[in-house]
C-alpha cells in the first residue's frame, strides 16, 4: 500500500478525465461510483495505518525540481488521516445527494478535479507543492459558484477568488523567505516540512513568518475581518458548492495552523495567543449575532458556520492536547454538520425555490422525516451532548480554559447564542399551521435524499456517542507536536508556558 496516497490524490483527477468520454445521461451514476471508490480507499488508508506511531506515514517522495529541493512528497499522520477521510465521505454524500439539473456532467467532472486537489492539500509534506494545491482549488470552486450558482454568482465568486487568493500570496512570499533561510543556513535548498522542522528560527524570524502565513490561512478560514466574502460565496454557490465549501475548503486553514504554524514557529505562536483568540471570541460572538439577524436560512448558517471555527481557532491555539485534538474533532464535526445543514436547505430550496424562513411555516406536518433529520443535525450544530458537535466544542474550550477561564466562559456563549438562532429557525420553519399551498404541496424526503442526509445522521450520533475511534490516533499526532514545539522553543518564558498548558496530559 505504499502508494495508496498517491491513488487517492490522482484518481478522482484520472476519472474526471475519463468522464468527458461518458454520456451526460450515465454520469450521475459514474460520479457516485468513482467517489465511493476513493471512499474505499480513504478506509483502506485508514485500515493500514498504525495509531501508535506518532509521525507520517505512507511516506513517497520523487524529485520535482531538485536543484531548489522541491519534491514531490506526502505523507498522512493521526491528524491529516480523518480530514481525507472527511474529503471523500463528503464528496460521495453530495453526489450521492446531488439535485443540480443544469450541465450535471460538468459539474461532476469539477467535482472530482476538486477533490483531487483537497486531497492533496492534506497529504503534501513539500511546501511548494502545498501551496500548488492550495491554489489549485480555487479554480473548480470558482468555476463552481460563478457557473451553477445564483444571480449574484459572477461577483460572489470573483470576491471568493480575489480575497481567498491574495492572502496566499503573502503566504507564499513567507514560505519563499523560510525556503531562503534554510539554504542560508544549511548550504541546499529544500522545502520539505522535515528539513524545515529540523530549524530553529530566532524569535524576530518567527514572528514575521507567523504572520505571512497568518494571511493565508486567516483569509480562507475566514477569520474576522477577513469573513466577508464566505456568507456572500455561500448565498450565492449551488448546495453542492455550499457543502464542499463548508465542510472541507474552510478547515484547510486550521489545518494550516496545526502543520505549519505551531511546530515551525512555537516562540510566535505562544506570542500571539491573545491576538488569535480575540479574533476567534468576536467570531463567536459576533458572526452569531449576526446569524439570529438573518432571514435568509443559507446566510444564517454561513455565520453559524464562521461563528463555530472560532471555537476550533481557540482549540488550535490552546497549544495543548486536549484543545487541538478538540479542534481537530469539531473540523471533522463541523465538517458533517455543516454539510448536512446546507444539503437540508437545499432539500427546502429544489421544493419552493426559496431559502427565506418566513416562507415556511408548519412542514413537519407533511415533511416529518425531513423534520426529524433536521432537528438531528441542528442539535448537533448547538452542541447537545451525545452528538459529534458536542465533542469538539467541549475539548476545544476545555483545552483553552488552561489559558483563560473568563476568555472560555465568553468563548461558551457560542452554545447559548446558537440555540437562539438555530431553535427560533426551526420553529418558524417547522412548527405552526401550513398556511400556503405551496407549503401543503411539498413531499417528503425520499430515495437519495432520505439516504445522504441519513447516512450524515449515522455518523453525527455514532461519533458523538464513541469519538475513541478518532481520538485515539489523533493524541498519539497531537502529543508529539506539542512536544517539539517545546523542544524547538528559543525562550524558556515560551517553554514553561507550553509546560503549563500541557500539565494535564491527553484526552481520554
Amino acid at each position: 500500500m505504499e502508494n495508496i496516497l498517491s491513488m487517492l490524490i490522482f484518481f478522482p483527477a484520472v476519472a474526471a478525465t475519463v468522464g468527458f468520454l461518458i454520456d451526460k445521461d450515465s454520469m450521475r451514476q459514474y460520479g457516485v461510483v468513482v467517489t465511493v471508490v476513493e471512499f474505499v480507499l480513504s478506509l483502506l488508508l485508514w485500515y493500514y495505518f498504525d495509531t501508535n506511531v506518532a509521525g507520517m506515514q505512507f511516506v513517497q517522495s520523487m524529485p520535482l525540481i531538485s536543484e531548489y529541493g522541491i519534491n514531490y512528497l506526502v505523507g498522512v499522520d493521526g491528524v491529516s488521516l480523518f480530514l481525507i477521510i472527511m474529503i471523500t465521505f463528503m464528496t460521495m454524500i453530495a453526489l450521492i445527494g446531488l439535485t443540480e439539473k443544469k450541465d450535471v456532467k460538468n459539474l461532476i467532472i469539477t467535482m472530482l478535479y476538486l477533490e483531487m486537489t483537497m486531497v492533496g492539500v492534506f497529504v503534501s509534506l513539500d511546501v511548494i507543492l502545498f501551496y500548488i494545491f492550495w491554489e489549485l482549488t480555487l479554480i473548480p470552486m470558482f468555476y463552481i459558484i460563478g457557473f451553477w450558482g445564483a444571480e449574484k454568482r459572477f461577483y460572489a465568486a470573483i470576491k471568493f477568488f480575489l480575497y481567498t487568493f491574495t492572502g496566499s500570496l503573502v503566504m507564499l512570499v513567507g514560505m519563499l523567505y523560510f525556503g531562503y533561510v534554510y539554504h542560508e543556513t544549511t548550504g541546499v535548498w529544500s522545502f520539505s516540512l522535515f528539513d524545515w522542522n529540523s530549524v530553529i528560527l530566532p524569535f524576530d524570524v518567527q514572528l514575521w513568518l507567523f504572520i505571512a502565513f497568518f494571511f493565508g490561512f486567516a483569509v480562507k478560514v475566514p477569520m474576522f475581518p477577513f469573513h466577508t466574502w464566505l456568507p456572500l460565496a455561500h448565498g450565492q454557490a449551488p448546495t453542492i458548492g455550499s457543502i464542499i465549501l463548508a465542510a472541507v475548503l474552510l478547515k484547510m486553514e486550521t489545518y494550516g495552523f496545526i502543520r505549519f504554524s505551531l511546530p515551525l514557529f512555537p516562540d510566535a505562536s505562544v506570542y500571539f495567543v491573545g491576538f488569535m483568540a480575540t479574533l476567534g471570541l468576536i467570531a463567536i460572538i459576533y458572526m452569531a449575532m449576526l446569524a439570529y439577524a438573518q432571514e435568509d436560512m443559507k446566510q444564517m448558517i454561513a455565520y453559524s458556520s464562521i461563528s463555530h471555527m472560532g471555537v476550533i481557532t481557540l482549540g488550535v491555539f490552546a497549544l495543548n492536547v486536549e484543545g487541538i485534538s478538540g479542534a481537530v474533532y469539531l473540523m471533522i464535526g463541523h465538517g458533517i454538520v455543516s454539510g448536512a445543514l446546507f444539503m437540508s436547505v437545499g432539500v427546502l430550496y429544489d421544493r419552493r425555490k426559496t431559502k427565506m424562513i418566513k416562507e415556511f411555516g408548519g412542514l413537519a406536518h407533511n415533511m416529518p422525516m425531513f423534520a426529524f433529520v433536521y432537528a438531528v443535525v441542528l442539535f448537533a450544530s448547538v452542541g447537545l451532548p451525545l452528538t459529534i458537535g458536542f465533542i469538539g466544542e467541549f475539548l476545544s474550550l476545555l483545552g483553552f480554559f488552561k489559558y483563560s477561564p473568563f476568555l472560555t466562559f465568553l468563548a461558551s456563549l457560542t452554545i447559548v447564542l446558537s440555540v437562539i438562532y438555530m431553535l427560533s429557525m426551526y420553529k418558524r420553519t417547522f412548527f405552526g399551521k401550513l398556511v400556503k399551498q405551496e407549503n401543503k404541496d411539498m413531499k417528503d424526503i425520499f430515495g437519495r435524499e432520505l439516504f445522504a442526509l441519513g447516512s450524515l445522521v449515522v455518523l453525527i450520533i455514532a461519533l458523538g456517542i464513541y469519538p475513541k475511534v478518532i481520538l485515539d490516533p489523533l493524541n498519539t499526532t497531537v502529543t508529539h507536536l506539542t512536544k517539539v514545539m517545546e523542544i524547538k522553543a528559543v525562550n524558556e518564558d515560551t517553554k514553561e508556558k507550553l509546560r503549563a498548558v500541557n500539565s494535564i496530559g491527553e484526552v481520554k
